[in-house]
């Protein structure tokens, strides 16, 4: 039996890496297939601004002819700048369950590390934290959301057996929704308190374009404050923030977004969430046409579960109950639309202040994700 690791040079090279989770996960119920063409354009360097401040080199794995395997090398020298490392970053990894094929496909992701002169490999995740990161460790038996991909449990062992060591892990965590009226009324006055005392108020969009017109741009400005300290996050240009809004602000739920603003129109704080699209995807498998468009439509109209997608606070307004104004009210708009389930992305294990906001319901964490590392001086 032998292995070949190609690198991907064509458009039909990067089709066989967007196809490939097709033969890995065929039948499994719980894998949400992203939409082929958004992943296409993740590696068009004419298309994802990331490459701004980024390089990539992609491969794929054969194993007796076929093609059995993916991984893709990322060199964020934004990243590398920021935190002062010789880092290649990998991302997009899937593979059958065999220690050779994954230990090539990693190999060829430090070859690429040690031609720079880097000492150490991480992963799984992309240019930015906005792409999928982590790997499934714990929740095998959930369906993900579509900010993430799926993964075989046997993906772990294949990172451990190769050396791989935890750098960090993910936790998400899902939760009932309950009607305003089971709410603590305590717990209602406060925020009112709070909200009079701050003289912060919450805003109420007209429709998308009054969002993305006058609020997308400084809601990117509090995200990129909030994160700017957790772990892996890269700063944004102005090109990818409008990539970014064009991207996810276009299609979500006027009413699902909660952003709080200061007497000035500062906005202080912000959540988005946005109906779950991940039996959606299922049912388009990748493709809008020709009716992939139709079931990503429906699925935008089921009010059942909705992810909780993005948050965050400037650190000025931190303590001050915003974080409890927004979720009310994010809760009274979800009961509004009859939604009854809220389902999180990752958020980082260090990452408290977010977890905390969790308390207002009936929760549990479900999901881990973790991301490895591996020293390849």
């Amino acid at each position: 039996m032998s292995i070949q690791i190609n690198t991907v040079e064509s458009k039909k090279d990067l089709k066989s890496f967007v196809k490939l989770p097709y033969k890995i996960f065929k039948g499994n119920k719980y894998w949400v297939p992203p939409l082929m063409l958004e992943e296409l354009e993740v590696f068009n360097k004419n298309k994802n601004p990331a490459y701004e401040s980024a390089d990539s080199k992609l491969f794929l794995a054969y194993k007796d002819g076929e093609i059995a395997g993916r991984i893709a090398g990322i060199n964020s020298m934004i990243a590398n700048k920021k935190y002062g490392t010789k880092n290649i970053r990998f991302g997009w990894f899937d593979s059958i369950d065999d220690q050779e094929v994954a230990n090539a496909l990693i190999s060829a992701v430090e070859g690429w590390a040690k031609e720079l002169g880097f000492n150490t490999i991480t992963g799984p995740h992309g240019f930015t934290d906005l792409d999928p990161e982590g790997m499934l460790y714990e929740g095998f038996d959930q369906l993900p959301t579509i900010a993430v991909y799926y993964n075989h449990p046997y993906y772990i062992k294949l990172m451990e057996k190769n050396g791989m060591e935890k750098e960090i892990d993910w936790v998400e965590f899902k939760a009932i929704i309950p009607p305003m009226d089971e709410m603590p009324p305590k717990l209602l006055a406060i925020a009112e308190r709070l909200k009079e005392r701050s003289k912060i108020r919450l805003l109420k969009f007209k429709n998308r374009k009054d969002l993305i017109k006058n609020w997308a741009e400084q809601i990117f400005e509090v995200l990129e404050e909030a994160f700017a300290d957790l772990y892996g996050t890269v700063p944004l240009s102005k090109v990818q923030v409008n990539y970014y809004i064009k991207k996810y602000l276009s299609f979500v739920e006027k009413d699902l977004i909660q952003v709080a603003v200061t007497e000035s129109d500062e906005v202080v704080g912000f959540i988005i969430a946005l109906p779950s699209l991940s039996k959606a995807l299922q049912k388009a498998k990748g493709k809008l046409l020709p009716f992939g468009w139709f079931h990503l439509l429906r699925g935008l109209k089921q009010k059942e579960l909705m992810d909780f997608y993005l948050a965050g606070i400037r650190k000025s307004h931190r303590g001050k109950g915003i974080d409890l104004m927004m979720i009310l009210q994010m809760a009274s708009a979800a009961n509004e639309l009859g939604f009854k389930r809220v389902e999180s992305n990752p958020e980082l294990e260090t990452n408290t202040n977010i977890h905390g906001q969790w308390k207002y319901f009936e929760h549990s964490m479900h999901k881990k994700r973790r991301l490895f590392k591996k020293d390849i001086k």
